[in-house]
């Protein structure tokens, strides 16, 4: 979760919402992202998703079986989605998003992944708080 917050870190330096993420297998870390949906002018740029076509392309297949997203904050409805499509066998996310995560709207993740909440949560929440203070 470490090195996912770092990845928040960069996004906020470059201001975009400060999300990151990072997809290990076998302790190995094969994709990393974070935000680019200001840089892309694209809304879907979300860092899980840059995480999950970065981890598909090293395994060489569109599942991610055997995999771990680390991420900073609980994935949206469509991150979700795509992670329930990946097949990704775990989800560990730090700060829950009570207005737009994907438990808040009722979205399913796949039967067979597991998720694992509040990992460094205070930080990743603090580091989207001091965001959007930033902002205001």
């Amino acid at each position: 979760m470490k090195k996912a917050l770092q990845e928040a870190e960069m996004a906020f330096d470059k201001d975009e919402i400060p999300v990151g993420a990072v997809v290990v297998i076998d302790n190995k870390v094969i994709a990393r992202s974070h935000n680019l949906t200001e840089l892309l002018n694209d809304v879907t740029a979300h860092a899980e998703m840059q995480a999950i076509t970065s981890a598909a392309n090293f395994l060489g297949g569109k599942y991610l079986k055997g995999c771990t997203l680390y991420v900073t904050l609980e994935p949206c409805q469509m991150c979700a989605g795509a992670l329930y499509w990946s097949q990704i066998s775990k989800i560990v996310f730090g700060a829950s998003d009570e207005k737009r995560g994907y438990k808040a709207l009722g979205t399913q993740i796949h039967p067979k992944t597991e998720v694992i909440s509040g990992v460094l949560e205070k930080e990743c929440a603090e580091l989207m708080t001091s965001f959007f203070q930033k902002k205001r």
